[in-house]
């Protein structure tokens, strides 16, 4: 079985950062951890914005600069970055919730979501690949997620679970 394992979004911005989120920050080490222990491929995306942030649709309905290029906030937090490059994994840099450029897992069994936001990328990720994949198996493991709160978290698995997304408690 060809499986993947898809680290989102797991930045600096996001965990730290001008997005700091204590949800994000309880689950770095244990996705560092797992990405050290999993057995398979390991990709990992970065969102990634422009200095003109502020002026795209997205910055227009949040006004907070984050993940601009190459600046500290968008890196990958340090344990993970480690575990990453330990493992060889493949960063894709996505400038919106969504990767379009999945097509590259058509090969695969089963993919496998960690990371944050649930509520925003992660679900976004998940659905799109459901929706390009049908027969693929895409599970999101909800302890290694994120949201932007509780209640938001829990609404993303529930849609994920009612579009044929496996939800790993």
């Amino acid at each position: 079985m060809k499986k993947a394992l898809i680290v989102i979004d797991m930045q600096k911005d996001f965990i730290d950062g001008s997005l700091a989120n204590p949800m994000a920050q309880a689950i770095v080490s244990p996705i560092a951890d797992y990405v050290t222990r999993y057995e398979g491929a390991v990709i990992a995306t970065r969102d990634t914005h422009k200095d003109d942030y502020l002026h795209s649709a997205e910055g227009k309905k949040l006004p907070v600069p984050h993940c601009i290029k190459d600046t500290d906030g968008w890196q990958i937090a340090n344990e993970i970055a480690s575990a990453l490059r330990a493992k060889n994994a493949l960063i894709l840099d996505k400038p919106t919730f969504v990767y379009l450029g999945w097509g590259m897992l058509g090969e695969f069994d089963e993919v496998e979501l960690v990371g944050t936001c649930t509520d925003i990328c992660v679900v976004s990720n998940a659905l799109v690949l459901k929706a390009m994949f049908p027969d693929l198996a895409v599970k999101v493991n909800a302890p290694l997620c994120a949201g932007t709160t509780e209640e938001n978290h829990n609404a993303a698995l529930q849609v994920m679970r009612c579009c044929q997304v496996e939800i790993l408690e």
